[in-house]
């Protein structure tokens, strides 16, 4: 644990009580507004001292506090208390298994967040099938997770997911983006570059499958690195070598650093345009790579990047920028929509926190978070994703890339948001494929 970090939470709450949990090997927190015993108990679960976990409890804990000098839901107060599996350097089944039946059977909590991913998604959802608690994931993607609410609705009903966008969801905005950087670039050679990782495989097979037989595509570069990678020289290389045009990484770790920086000091005559590179999502990125992120698309998030996709994007970065010092990662963002605006909201058109009841709202939502204009669950319980072809100002969640323009991010991509900003594509000020760009 950051000592600094927990310095910093420690002097900003009423109430702090951290356990050494050897059986997790990792921290609890519980955080409250008091010793309440008819307080309303969210769990959060999470890695708290690794990046993504910290904001995932830093966006709940803020939204709590909103929530409580507000009065609270139905007259209760809430009390946050987190469980650390500590998953930074691998998803460890009985960490993450032992953390969740703390939060569940010592703490008894009556909601989950949660911030795990791949087969630990699937373990979560196990758990709160036998304990018959709500978990809403705000970091995972598994579609087996969504997949089984349908296919066994009344085992797996408790499962909810508010972020991040299944395979499925995320392999269409890819291919959408891919065509429309098509339309306006005619840019066609393809090369896709991920961190190896259970999460990426979906991903990529998918785009192996369809971007050449499909969508006449070249695909002409196709790689993973190991976890750990720091020099991505020799991959760089490879994709020159192989023509590419278009590079599209899937990196959520750390190398998205040096990843970046090394095409930048390269001048490499790719673009690296959509997928994913979390350390290039965030204004802090500016900072974090001297500015080498220049001209770089990346999935990102309005609240985050400060677009003002809703009325409520502008005034939660504030809020979050304000209490915690930073902007909002990803994760960090849907914790706190989940909170602040989706389970608020359904708990108090259920008027009690009872599972069942819950559950039914939660399935009737229809609400501006500050990511979504309109957020609705799917039948599975998994995130609307879209347009809404219904009502053109109240679209689903969107999947959004944004570039780094002049040490700003400018939405490039969906086409409607991108003709709603007035943005076009910038290009690297070296020699590139966008040289023949009239």
């Amino acid at each position: 644990m950051d000592s600094r970090a927990l310095t910093k939470i420690q002097s900003i709450i009423l109430t702090a009580v951290i356990v050494v949990a050897t059986a997790v090997g990792g921290l609890v927190y519980v955080l409250s507004p008091g010793q309440d015993d008819n307080a309303i108990k969210v769990g959060v679960l999470a890695d708290l001292d690794a990046l993504v976990g910290k904001h995932i409890w830093q966006g709940s804990l803020l939204a709590a506090e909103q929530i409580n000098a507000e009065g609270g839901i139905l007259g209760k107060q809430i009390t946050v208390i987190g469980e650390d599996p500590d998953t930074e350097t691998g998803a460890d089944a009985a960490k993450v298994s032992t953390a969740l039946n703390r939060l569940l059977t010592f703490h008894k909590v009556d909601f989950v967040i949660g911030g795990v991913s791949g087969d630990t998604e699937i373990l979560c959802q196990e758990i709160v099938a036998q304990q018959k608690r709500i978990f809403i994931s705000v970091y995972g993607n598994s579609e087996e997770a969504t997949q089984r609410v349908l296919d066994e609705y009344d085992s797996y009903k408790y499962f909810f997911r508010v972020w991040a966008t299944n395979a499925s969801a995320t392999f269409q905005g890819m291919i959408d983006s891919l065509l429309l950087l098509r339309d306006n670039t005619g840019f066609n050679k393809i090369a896709i570059f991920g961190e190896d990782l259970s999460w990426t495989t979906g991903v990529m097979d998918g785009l192996r499958n369809v971007l050449a037989d499909v969508y006449g595509f070249d695909l002409v570069y196709d790689n993973r690195y190991p976890i750990g990678t720091v020099d991505f020289s020799s991959y760089f290389a490879a994709a020159e070598a192989a023509g590419a045009e278009v590079l599209m990484p899937l990196i959520r770790g750390d190398a998205g650093l040096p990843f970046t920086k090394e095409w930048y000091d390269r001048q490499s005559p790719i673009f690296i345009y959509g997928g994913l590179n979390v350390m290039t999502a965030v204004p802090e990125s500016w900072e974090w790579t001297d500015g080498k992120c220049a001209d770089i698309v990346t999935v990102a998030m309005p609240v985050t990047t400060g677009y003002p996709l809703t009325s409520k994007t502008i005034p939660t970065r504030q809020a979050y920028a304000d209490r915690w010092g930073e902007t909002p990662q990803m994760a960090g963002a849907a914790a706190y929509d989940t909170m602040r605006y989706i389970l608020y909201d359904a708990i108090n058109r259920a008027q009690t926190i009872e599972t069942e009841e819950v559950i039914e709202t939660l399935e009737e939502t229809s609400i501006e978070t500050s990511i979504a204009r309109n957020f609705i669950f799917t039948e599975s319980h998994d995130v609307m994703m879209g347009e809404n072809p219904n009502d053109p100002d109240k679209d689903y969640t969107l999947v959004l890339l944004f570039q780094w323009q002049d040490g700003e991010q400018v939405p490039v991509y969906p086409k409607k948001i991108m003709e709603e900003a007035g943005a076009t594509y910038m290009f690297p000020d070296w020699s590139g494929p966008w040289d023949s760009i009239s």
